[in-house]
């Protein structure tokens, strides 16, 4: 759930500079229309596809779907969008010269698709070294929440929270590895409601250093 009170967007708008150079960024217009105006715009466009598909909106059960879908949209599944949003991410400084692993396992995903706009549901596993800075553990959580909250492919996804990473804690020695299930395959197409999709992006040590890559491996399954 956002919480403005925890966001940076000073933070936010460097991190979309990082993502722009690295070329992962989400595809986006430029766009300076507010929340309301979008949930307004989005519930017209979306009570004429609800007419469409031939849906009596008089109906007491379908009259306020349209500005559910507006307001769920904008404000719960698609907020990520906006950099303005970006967690805050405090770190500290590494005075304890930590240089072992940290990892955490299971972070929850949930996101969309952006070719059918159906539910990707998963679990992240994120592990780094620390040199200058530690982060703490929870805006690893928040980190993939964000980039989450908006339409996407896993390989985008899994790219931008590598590389939202390795501008905030200074480092390549990151590893990220996320399996979800994509409800694009599962309701619709092929109807495989067995498959899932498992991406990952390793850097540094995680890529050129075949033990700790197995280490990193035999913890997130342990």
């Amino acid at each position: 759930m956002l919480d403005k009170t925890k966001c940076d967007e000073k933070l936010g708008k460097e991190v979309n500079k990082h993502l722009i150079k690295q070329g992962v960024q989400t595809p986006m217009l430029s766009t300076n229309i507010s929340p309301e105006v979008k949930i307004n715009s989005i519930r017209k466009r979306f009570n004429e596809i609800m007419i469409d598909l031939g849906l009596d909106l008089s109906d007491d059960s379908l009259i306020e779907t349209p500005k559910r879908v507006a307001k769920m949209f904008v404000n719960e599944l698609f907020w990520g969008l906006d950099s303005k949003n970006f967690p805050k991410c405090t770190t500290v400084e590494n005075k304890m010269h930590y240089d072992e692993m940290v990892i955490e396992k299971n972070i929850k995903v949930a996101s969309d698709c952006e070719h059918h706009f159906r539910t990707i549901w998963g679990k992240a596993h994120i592990a780094y070294i620390p040199k200058k800075k530690v982060l703490g553990l929870s805006k690893l959580n928040r980190i993939v929440e964000y980039f989450s909250k908006r339409p996407q492919i896993q390989e985008r996804l899994t790219e931008q929270i590598y590389f939202a990473l390795e501008y905030i804690l200074g480092t390549k020695d990151i590893a990220i590895i996320i399996e979800a299930e994509h409800f694009c395959v599962k309701q619709r197409g092929v109807e495989d409601t067995n498959s899932s999709t498992i991406t990952s992006k390793l850097g540094g040590k995680f890529m050129k250093n075949d033990s700790v890559r197995q280490e990193f491996i035999r913890l997130i399954k342990g």
